[in-house]
């Protein structure tokens, strides 16, 4: 990562804007960060660092509190850094969270914390990475740096007082640095994988022995010895129990049978009773059988006849339709002459309507000459009445512009007596906006202060709060230990009635192998299922995550509280007594300040105004002058026209007669007329047409009764000849009237009905006397059985039966459980077998890989302590540089004490004493070189194993004033040697030889009103 520009805004003690373009320093610069005291150099790396990951290099100080006091309020408090990665080119943005000054209104809101992540690529397009979200852009930025924020500051900035961190970190929090820079997960992952596989081999082995033991106890069974001796006792009382279960089979078979021969005998003689009572039935029906036949007999005969009698009344509806249609002609040949007559006399009216037509039509052509006339006398009516509106518009506006004027004076003489008390009134304005700044930041200071108050209460309630809940997590978690050890012994002792609780009905036991399952296993106790206990188990170890948290919690509430506290103080010294300040007080000044401030903004304003409603006066006073001459003479040009158009007016009036002086009245009655003619002509149009339909109508009419009156005579004659032929037939047939012929008459479904209903009966009566002499025939010498004695005989047999039945099986299942059960206890034995040799395999493996054999090393500390002794190499290098040949840097191989993790522990060795001893022993000077040594060898591994990781940049605070002066131009030398192998350094140091030796420079400027950045440059 190489910085490319730095902006910070309001940010630390840079009140302002201030830029820093590290590419003006040069391509692989080595630079010094150079000012007094509280400058702000420390500010630049903690800029970089807020900007990468939201929070400072020494992680003393948040976000919030990074705002400059000194900044305008108009000024928002935000850090902008451009960084290169490889070949790709990064901007981030970043503001916390703050105060800021509403748009609208007076008063603050607050803003809350965002950050951008743009990337650009080689074309200078933009890609949008993060648009807003604090925590998807940190991800983003530990995903490419490949650090997070606590690596970052070990490894690319050393900050004030923390040069020691990377050289005193143990093997756990080195391992966790290493692996993210060498990207080892590959090893981590293997042990874990290892690890899983140990503890699923050993579950599976533990649980193929409580298997083993369920199988036991559900066959109620103490050992494999005891199983044994009961199939050698078993064998012979079965063999006896099926014998016997035989011989009372064959026994209730032979009563069956008897029962079911029985039975069909006695349902015999039922039927032949059945048969006997449906012969009497069919006796008594043969009557209404005799009457159906008649009836079919006459149908038959009456359907010979049907056909004539269907003519006659065929011909007696055509006479009686030709009747009624030759009424309902003559009825409209009598209508259609009465027409005829009307008409004719309406005919004879034609002329004097047509003479009416020509008179009206003349009276309209004379209205209609006089249009023209009336139109100029209107148009003479309108202009006459316009010139009088105007006259009046124009002596009324001349009558409101002489009391504007009046008005105008008034006001002017009445602005011109205030304009001295504005004057003195404004003069106030820089002396309160002055004490406005004062007291607000007066406010400001003791809004921090009251927050840090209610802070500190919040704190103290929630260390209330997280102790009580530290008791309640300790008695839960109690409680959780307690439940899961009780789950666990539940679970051993239901085997047996885990196995039941699995059996069905019709299906094979697991155990004994039997269909039948007379007395099932019971638990007295509900018997926890294997997830219950793994849940109980992860629930005991939530509760213990949980218990540490929360201890964890406390600890950190009582570090904020110190640091809350602190920051109070701070404010106590800035603004003395802000204990006996009140928001009240402060806010009442303020609002009586403001509104001082108010009134004297006002009063400079009404005085701007003033002047320029003065000058805007003499302008309106000039206009109105101006325009009241103009409205004189626009009145004596409109009652000049007024008196022309009145005099031509007149002379219209005199010509056109009195009542056809209007328009409107004149052009009304000209349509009037010109309607009326309209409808005459329609109406004698009309006439004419209707008389023609009539004539047509009436003729029609008298041709149409002709015909009728034909139809009706040949209709009648048709209906006697039909009439004389069915009375001739009905003569010869043997019905005695036309009553007994109709009264024969069926449908031919009706006959059909009565053939079938008559061979049913017949066909019915014959077979039913056929089964009776079957059936008398078959039962001659036969008697009816006893079927009560011979079902009590069957129910004796199969309660027999039933007992030697449970006797068998009882014995039976009993074998095939216990042969079962042997069975799978010869499988599950050699499954377990087979799984403890896979255990002994990676188990071992998983010791190995995990660091749980003798020197506490797991894989991924063995491939780490390789690369640290790489590291150490390079580190050594410099160090002995450094020390003048005096240290050099190794790695402990002793293992740790206890079960703390080893094998990446620093030790140094000193050449002058030839002993090897911790690095907690070194000076802090020998310290800072340790630590920059350790640094820069870091980066050359790191980069040399090409990880993905560059670590091409080094920003090193303070730490050279703890050299001598031979140790300080090696470390110089030192960094310029990094310098030419391509990498970015930048130095914090006071030292006076660093400024003099390195030419390039970032000079903070100190002043009241905040720092600034300046570059100097060789």
């Amino acid at each position: 990562m190489r910085p490319l520009s730095l902006t910070m805004v309001a940010f630390g003690p840079f009140s302002t804007k201030q830029v820093i373009d590290f590419k003006a320093l040069g391509t692989n610069p080595l630079f010094l960060i150079n000012g007094p005291t509280g400058a702000g150099k420390t500010t630049i790396l903690d800029a970089i660092c807020f900007a990468l990951y939201g929070k400072t290099t020494g992680d003393e100080r948040e976000g919030a509190q990074m705002r400059c006091d000194m900044a305008s309020d108009e000024l928002l408090t935000e850090v902008n850094f451009s960084f290169q990665l490889g070949e790709r080119h990064y901007h981030i943005r970043r503001v916390p969270e703050q105060p800021r000054a509403k748009k609208s209104g007076d008063g603050y809101t607050l803003q809350k914390p965002e950050a951008q992540l743009t990337c650009i690529e080689a074309d200078g397009s933009e890609n949008l990475l993060v648009a807003a979200k604090v925590s998807e852009a940190t991800t983003q930025i530990e995903q490419l740096t490949g650090l997070d924020v606590d690596q970052f500051r070990q490894v690319m900035v050393l900050p004030q007082g923390k040069f020691r961190e990377l050289l005193m970190a143990d093997s756990k929090a080195r391992e966790k640095i290493f692996s993210q820079l060498f990207q080892t997960h590959i090893y981590r992952q293997i042990e874990d994988k290892l690890k899983q596989q140990a503890l699923g081999i050993k579950k599976d082995v533990e649980a193929m022995r409580n298997r083993r033991d369920g199988v036991l106890q559900g066959a109620e069974l103490e050992s494999d010895e005891a199983l044994a001796n009961e199939l050698e006792t078993l064998a012979p009382e079965l063999d006896s129990a099926t014998a016997k279960k035989a011989e009372i089979d064959k026994q209730v078979q032979q009563v069956n049978q008897q029962l079911e021969q029985a039975k069909q005998l006695s349902d015999e003689f039922t039927s032949l009773a059945q048969l006997n009572v449906l012969a009497r039935q069919l006796d008594e029906q043969k009557t209404q059988n005799d009457q159906q036949e008649a009836q079919l007999l006459a149908g038959r005969n009456a359907k010979l006849l049907q056909p004539v009698f269907q003519a006659v009344e065929s011909r007696k509806l055509e006479l009686t339709q030709a009747s009624e249609l030759q009424q309902k002609l003559q009825r409209h040949q009598q209508h259609s002459q009465d027409s005829l007559n009307q008409s004719l006399a309406a005919i004879a009216k034609l002329p004097d309507l047509e003479a009416q037509q020509q008179q009206i039509l003349n009276t309209a052509q004379q209205r209609r000459a006089l249009l023209p006339q009336l139109q100029q006398l209107e148009q003479l009516n309108v202009h006459v009445s316009d010139c009088q509106q105007q006259m009046a518009k124009a002596e009324l506006q001349g009558k409101q512009t002489k009391t504007t004027l009046a008005k105008l004076n008034d006001d002017k003489l009445t602005a011109q007596a205030r304009v001295p008390q504005l004057k003195a009134d404004s003069q106030q304005l820089l002396v309160l906006q002055q004490q406005i700044s004062d007291t607000k930041h007066h406010a400001q200071l003791y809004a921090q202060w009251l927050r840090g108050r209610t802070e500190i209460e919040q704190i103290h309630a929630r260390l209330l709060a997280a102790k009580a809940r530290g008791a309640q997590l300790n008695t839960h978690h109690e409680q959780c230990e307690i439940y899961s050890q009780t789950l666990t012994l539940r679970w051993h002792q239901g085997q047996a009635a885990i196995l039941a609780a699995q059996l069905s009905k019709g299906e094979a036991c697991p155990v004994c192998g039997s269909l039948e399952h007379p007395q099932l296993a019971q638990s007295e106790q509900v018997v926890p299922t294997d997830e219950e206990r793994e849940a109980a188990q992860a629930n005991e170890q939530r509760a213990l995550t949980e218990l540490t948290n929360a201890r964890s919690d406390y600890r950190q509430l009582k570090e904020k509280l110190k640091e809350v506290e602190q920051r109070n103080s701070e404010l106590d010294e800035q603004l003395p007594g802000i204990d006996r300040l009140t928001q009240a007080s402060l806010e009442s000044a303020l609002a009586q300040l403001e509104q001082q401030f108010a009134e004297a903004t006002k009063a400079q304003q009404q005085l701007a105004e003033i002047e320029n409603s003065l000058s805007v006066m003499q302008q309106q006073e000039l206009q109105l002058n101006q325009q009241l001459d103009q409205e004189r003479e626009h009145f004596r040009q409109r009652e000049k026209q007024f008196n022309e158009s009145a005099g031509q007016l007149k002379q219209l009036q005199a010509a056109i007669p009195p009542e056809l002086v209007n328009l409107a009245a004149l052009e009304q009655e000209i349509t009037k007329l010109e309607q009326t003619a309209t409808q005459l002509k329609v109406q004698i149009s009309s006439l004419r047409e209707q008389h023609t339909q009539v004539e047509q109508q009436s003729a029609s009419a008298a041709a149409q009764l002709q015909s009728a009156n034909e139809t009706l005579a040949r209709a009648n004659e048709q209906y006697q000849l039909a009439l004389s032929e069915f009375e001739r037939q009905l003569q010869t047939s043997k019905f005695d009237s036309l009553s007994a012929f109709q009264l024969a008459l069926v449908t031919d479904d009706e006959m059909a009905t009565l053939a079938q209903q008559i061979k049913q009966y017949e066909q019915q009566c014959i077979t039913n006397q056929a089964n009776i002499a079957q059936l008398t025939a078959k039962l001659a010498d036969c008697t009816l059985p006893d079927i009560a004695a011979i079902t009590e005989c069957k129910t004796q047999r199969e309660t027999q039966q039933q007992g030697a039945l449970d006797a068998w099986q009882q014995l039976s299942g009993r074998m095939r459980q216990l042969a079962q059960t042997a069975e799978q206890l010869k499988n599950l034995d050699r499954q377990s077998e087979k799984l403890e040799a896979q255990y002994a395999v990676v188990g071992t493996l998983s010791d190995v890989a995990n660091g749980n054999t003798g020197n506490k090393i797991s894989l991924q500390r063995f491939v780490l302590s390789v690369l640290l002794d790489d590291v150490l190499l390079e580190a050594s290098q410099r160090l002995q540089l450094m020390s003048k040949g005096r240290y050099r840097l190794l790695r402990k191989e002793d293992r740790a004490k206890g079960n703390k993790a080893s094998g990446l522990e620093l030790e140094v060795e000193d050449a002058y004493t030839a002993k090897v001893r911790s690095v907690a022993t070194l000076s802090g000077g020998e310290s800072f070189m340790a630590a920059l040594s350790m640094a820069l060898g870091l980066s050359d591994v790191v980069q040399a194993y090409a990880g993905g990781i560059k670590l091409d940049t080094l920003f090193i605070d303070e730490g050279f004033g703890s050299l001598d002066q031979d140790s300080l131009e090696l470390a110089i030398r030192t960094l310029m040697d990094l310098q030419s192998a391509g990498r970015m350094v930048g130095v914090i140091s006071h030292v006076t030889e660093m400024k003099e030796q390195i030419a390039s420079r970032i000079d903070i400027v100190k002043s009241a009103t905040g720092s600034e950045v300046e570059l100097v440059l060789p």
